[in-house]
């Protein structure tokens, strides 16, 4: 069904007031949102025109960082092939804030989204936690590999570029 959505032409909205999702990319009922644009006084450990990085709130391993796009984008399902560089740059700053606390054995690190509809928040995020091993029992059941509600960034890439084109 998203394929049939983005052969349509975008909707210009220039009220503002009927969409969601401003052309902006701002939507003011998403929590993500209002956290990167300090609305919410959530310490960002990095904001940038494309990609923003602040803690989970209810951590699944001593290191839990959410990375996003500064702009709102929809879950993993709404997701197309081109958003293949984006999710690699997600992956990257998380790599990047991981080292920036010490963290270097990537070996014991999981990258991963929720996958809908196990998700509670509609905003694209990457839960970066680490070190896997010291995950407690009930993080391990929410951030399983192979499980019907996580999936790892990698398998994401890899299901994005399966999609083929998008036009």
């Amino acid at each position: 069904m998203a394929e049939v959505l983005d052969k349509q032409p975008p909707r210009v909205d220039i009220s503002k007031s009927s969409s969601n999702v401003p052309t902006d990319g701002y939507d003011k009922k998403c929590i993500f949102c209002r956290i990167v644009n300090n609305e919410m006084g959530t310490e960002l450990l990095h904001c940038d025109e494309e990609i923003s990085c602040f803690r989970d709130i209810k951590p699944g391993a001593p290191h839990h960082y959410l990375v996003v796009p500064t702009k709102h984008v929809g879950n993993c399902k709404s997701l197309t092939k081109e958003h293949v560089p984006l999710v690699k740059r997600m992956v990257d700053k998380g790599k990047e804030i991981l080292e920036k606390n010490n963290i270097t054995d990537l070996s014991d690190v999981r990258f991963g989204f929720h996958w809908p509809p196990f998700c509670s928040v509609t905003h694209l995020h990457l839960h970066v936690l680490a070190p896997a091993s010291q995950m407690g029992f009930m993080s391990r059941l929410f951030y399983r590999l192979n499980s019907y509600w996580f999936i790892t960034a990698d398998q994401l890439i890899e299901l994005l570029n399966s999609k083929g084109e998008t036009n």
